[in-house]
């Protein structure tokens, strides 16, 4: 890890909000920008990152002590327990100590190189895989939790702000995932899941708010061909832009001190 500048952890606390999508090209933003960038799929139950960059096909290899990533592009890397499974329809079933310990393999035993940014995709929840993540890795810049506009979803995303405010863990920012749609027909806007909601919560946690994602037919197009929607030009593409900018700029910076005083990591630990 220490050959890493910059440790972020993409969350939510529900499923279905399109973390593993942000999380792709939130790291294919960043190595746009000339950032060099590790994925570490951390959803063991759900693992979708090798799909969505069409490399299912490929296995992870090992140089003796350390496991290899797959080289997506040169400085572009990626670890997920899709890359070690015999077949994409083998479900894994594993209780909590399992998953604790191949979370620590794939943290501590990974030959990841020099890298400016590693991006890790959790599954939704508070539970092992994101705990054990923030335990692991002491230097975590922090967590960027995603949301959908509606009350159901942003009920879960105040649960997320509070995990990592518990573990004292920096909240970089929300963002709004499928935030309004616009009609190819007569371009109006449809606020299929209302619209505005994950940037009222960011505002009333205290929390930067990093941008809205509107839902584009391109996402899904891109997702199952393995091509990041990054790259389309699209709407969406374009608030991944930015949100990538944001990133990028000191403009997140004040998180890094909004820290709880509640509970600390020790006791979590404990």
């Amino acid at each position: 890890m220490k050959s890493i500048k910059h440790k972020i952890m993409v969350m939510s606390n529900k499923g279905g909000v399109g973390k593993s999508s942000v999380s792709l090209n939130l790291a294919y933003g960043l190595y746009e920008a000339g950032k060099s960038v590790g994925i570490l799929d951390a959803d063991l139950h759900g693992p979708s990152m090798a799909k969505m960059v069409g490399v299912q096909d490929k296995r992870l290899l090992s140089n003796g002590a350390w496991i290899v990533p797959i080289e997506l592009r040169p400085g572009l890397k990626l670890v997920s327990v899709a890359l070690i499974l015999g077949s994409p329809d083998k479900p894994i079933i594993w209780r909590g100590p399992m998953k604790m310990k191949a979370i620590k393999q794939f943290i501590e035993g990974v030959d990841w190189g020099d890298l400016d940014y590693l991006i890790i995709d959790s599954p939704p929840g508070t539970g092992d895989e994101p705990l054990s993540v923030i335990q692991l890795i002491s230097q975590i810049d922090g967590v960027i939790i995603v949301t959908t506009p509606q009350d159901i979803a942003l009920l879960d995303s105040r649960k997320a702000v509070n995990f990592a405010r518990e573990l004292k863990t920096p909240v970089l920012g929300i963002i709004e995932n499928m935030s309004g749609f616009t009609c190819p027909h007569c371009n109006k806007q449809i606020d299929l899941f209302k619209r505005g909601g994950g940037e009222k919560a960011a505002g009333e946690m205290g929390v930067p708010f990093l941008g809205r994602i509107p839902l584009d037919p391109q996402v899904v197009e891109s997702g199952d061909m393995g091509d990041p929607f990054i790259k389309t030009g699209s709407a969406a593409s374009e608030a991944m832009k930015n949100i990538v900018n944001m990133l990028l700029t000191e403009k997140t910076a004040a998180c890094k001190d909004n820290k709880s005083e509640n509970v600390s990591q020790s006791n979590i630990r404990k």
